[in-house]
């Protein structure tokens, strides 16, 4: 048997690839002489950085930039090994994580430290960028990212406007005619999950601003200023923002590197799956067992076993979940191409035991599952 074996990290237990590794150990005990293809897989959040160096190779480069109010801090970026592509998560330099909860300001927050962080990647060379932009802490729509990469955002004074989504008010014109020549030499692809727009009831501000610190009054001043940012880019950049789906992720970031940097958005697990070229890697495989910390019915929505799942389904090959536990609502997955699902725990046992051991408990359940699709293979040819 070929198996590909793609989990994502089972969140603050185990990462992606040691989780591959577990299954791989209970699979050979039953199957020793399969082929197995570790493939540990991410959705564009956290650990899509780490996942990504443990399968394509690479290193994690640290860096000194901006933080989400200007203080020097420390940001880690992916540099994978074919010397090209630079992973970055924007939740490293701009992110909620950051930021004390009484501290959140999105009025005074900003993105110039993802804009400092692109620009350190291409000092050494790289020139495709994959951006994880989930747990931002800003709702300056992607401003302060374009003014550390040299776009001018100007004043009725001709003065640079300041940091933040509260200062998009007084934005009058953009100039781009600074900006780091190698951006035009490079490709960005963002890792956006979500579909809300930038401004309105259903936008950036409105929806997400709450997390960031944003009461009622706020979240109104903020969203006429992304209102009138947008319209400043439809004049300046000729660029439609304001209702693309997508624009308003991260405080307006998602509308913002499209804007700036001609950004491509897709969901994050897709652009997991196209860089680890997995549509390739499951040729010919007869069985891709994937998993998660729990999978319920949040795991439809996006979720990078789901994405695993459909690809895997375009081939026609079955798929087996693992958890560490299975939530409300579960068994939706398996309208979404995951055809079984099973918890790595074997007896009653809190969560930390289960984290404890999440090795030996995803090795143990991925051997019982073989033994299951064995016996199972076998009672067909009676």
């Amino acid at each position: 048997m070929k198996i590909i074996i793609a989990p994502q990290a089972f969140k603050g237990s185990i990462s992606g690839m040691n989780a591959a590794k577990a299954i791989e150990a209970g699979v050979k005990i039953v199957l020793p002489d399969s082929e197995t293809i570790l493939l540990p897989i991410a959705d564009g959040g956290d650990g899509t950085l780490e996942t990504l160096i443990d399968v394509m190779g690479g290193d994690i480069v640290s860096e000194t930039i901006s933080g989400p109010f200007g203080s020097k801090i420390k940001a880690d970026w992916g540099a994978l090994s074919n010397k090209n592509t630079a992973i970055l998560e924007m939740a490293r330099t701009s992110g909620l994580a950051l930021i004390n909860p009484k501290d959140l300001d999105p009025y005074k927050a900003t993105t110039f430290g993802l804009g400092e962080l692109i620009s350190k990647a291409m000092d050494k060379g790289y020139r495709e960028f994959i951006v994880g932009i989930g747990g931002s802490a800003t709702n300056d729509a992607g401003a302060g990212l374009a003014q550390a990469l040299g776009v001018r955002l100007l004043n009725a004074s001709g003065k640079e406007i300041d940091f933040g989504g509260f200062n998009l008010k007084h934005l009058d014109s953009i100039d781009m005619s600074r900006i780091d020549p190698r951006v035009k030499e490079s490709i960005f692809k963002v890792a956006c999950d979500v579909d809300n727009p930038m401004c309105g009831p259903e936008g950036a501000s409105a929806v997400y601003g709450p997390q960031k610190g944003a009461s009622k009054e706020m979240i109104t001043v903020l969203d006429n200023a992304l209102q009138h940012f947008s319209d400043v880019v439809n004049r300046d950049l000729n660029k439609q923002i304001k209702h693309m789906p997508g624009a308003g992720a991260a405080g307006g970031l998602g509308g913002g590197m499209f804007a700036f940097l001609n950004a491509s958005l897709k969901k994050g697990v897709d652009i997991v799956l196209d860089t680890v070229d997995f549509d390739q890697k499951l040729e010919n495989a007869d069985l891709v067992i994937t998993g998660e910390g729990q999978i319920d019915f949040q795991t439809v929505f996006s979720k990078a076993p789901i994405g695993v799942a459909k690809a895997s389904k375009a081939k026609n090959i079955p798929v087996v979940g693992l958890s560490g536990s299975l939530g409300t609502n579960y068994e939706l997955v398996h309208k979404h191409g995951i055809d079984a699902v099973f918890s790595i725990t074997n007896s009653p046992m809190t969560l930390q035991e289960s984290s404890d051991n999440a090795y030996e408990l995803i090795s143990k359940a991925s051997e019982e599952i073989m033994r299951s699709i064995l016996l199972g293979s076998r009672m067909s040819q009676v």
